[in-house]
């Protein structure tokens, strides 16, 4: 690449971005390069997929989970981040007295596919800090100042916005820094995958079934054409593939006992996602409504997300629209959607 664009430099020449933002991000992603660095070396960094205890929500922590979560919290001392809240951690701690800023973090999204070699990744978003740590991250996702996530992967990379579209980058390893591929990313408008975990079907409401289904249909169907399914199990991994090529991500709620608002939480995990997929231009819902003016009352709550390509989004919200009659499985005459 002739004349990279460092990710310093780039927030140097930005006085839009506020300098401490900027530096919390710079702090971010200090640590993604180690983590990156770790990853990639696998089974010589010893057991990283080791699960050696359980977080606040009962979810299996493996031992990289723990070491990501900790070496984030080490690089924002000294930062003007005051808040930092943690998909590991069961409370928000006090990072820096005096502190401007409130950080929330899924150190290690994906952390399941550690072992197998699949793409992995880190999610943050940030607050202006308000005196109580709670509602500091329990708030509209439309209050964030930024969010982002970086990816490790064949490539590691970062998505990143500050409130104005949204910036690709890439870790150049020769240089060891993150690089400038795209200050205005995209949603493309166009394709025919959809990702979503097939196994749960029996438990879906009957809108997402009947959205399915006709996906499942084809061009025999009637959407009029075929589709692909795609499902990796780290959201930084499908969100990488949707926004650089599009298409449709569901985790919905479904009729388990625990998944009643879906099992991605708001705070860590679906708002600072949301703000990234909309600022790229797509759209995010919680099946129906948009996601980033909807708030949770507990730091690890949860919510059903729904995002991608606008136009899809927007379809699984009308199959909710539609008369139980017509989301029925044996219902095939959804004439009105066909493409």
């Amino acid at each position: 690449m002739a004349n990279p664009v460092e990710l310093a430099a780039y927030l140097a020449k930005n006085p839009d971005i506020p300098d401490n933002l900027g530096a919390v991000v710079l702090a971010m992603c200090s640590v993604g390069k180690q983590l990156s660095h770790k990853i990639s070396r696998g089974a010589l960094e010893g057991a990283m997929g080791e699960e050696i205890g359980e977080n606040s929500d009962g979810d299996n922590q493996k031992a990289l989970d723990i070491l990501a979560d900790e070496a984030f919290f080490a690089a924002l001392k000294g930062s003007d981040v005051r808040w930092y809240a943690s998909e590991e951690q069961e409370v928000v701690v006090e990072a820096n007295k005096g502190g401007s800023l409130a950080l929330a973090t899924d150190p290690l999204d994906g952390s399941s596919n550690i072992d197998v070699n699949v793409s992995i990744g880190t999610i943050f978003s940030i607050f202006d800090a308000k005196d109580d740590p709670n509602e500091s991250f329990l708030r509209p996702g439309t209050e964030q100042l930024a969010a982002g996530y970086i990816i490790y992967g064949p490539q590691t990379g970062l998505m990143v916005t500050f409130g104005n579209g949204t910036l690709s980058f890439i870790l150049d390893p020769d240089i060891g820094e993150f690089v400038l591929l795209n200050e205005a990313i995209k949603v493309p408008d166009a394709s025919s995958e959809y990702s979503i975990n097939a196994s749960n079907y029996r438990h879906w409401q009957k809108p997402v079934r009947a959205y399915i289904d006709d996906c499942l249909a084809g061009e025999t169907g009637p959407r009029g054409r075929n589709f692909n399914m795609r499902w990796v199990a780290s959201l930084v991994a499908e969100t990488h593939r949707i926004i650089t090529r599009g298409g449709i991500f569901l985790y919905p709620r479904d009729a388990r006992p625990g998944y009643e608002n879906g099992r991605l939480r708001m705070v860590y995990e679906c708002a600072p996602i949301a703000l990234l997929v909309e600022q790229a231009g797509g759209k995010v819902t919680d099946g129906c409504d948009r996601l980033l003016e909807q708030k949770v009352k507990t730091l690890h709550g949860r919510t059903p997300l729904v995002f991608g390509t606008p136009e899809k989004v927007a379809r699984v919200a009308t199959y909710h629209d539609l008369p139980e009659s017509e989301t029925s499985a044996l219902f095939r005459e959804r004439g009105l959607f066909r493409e």
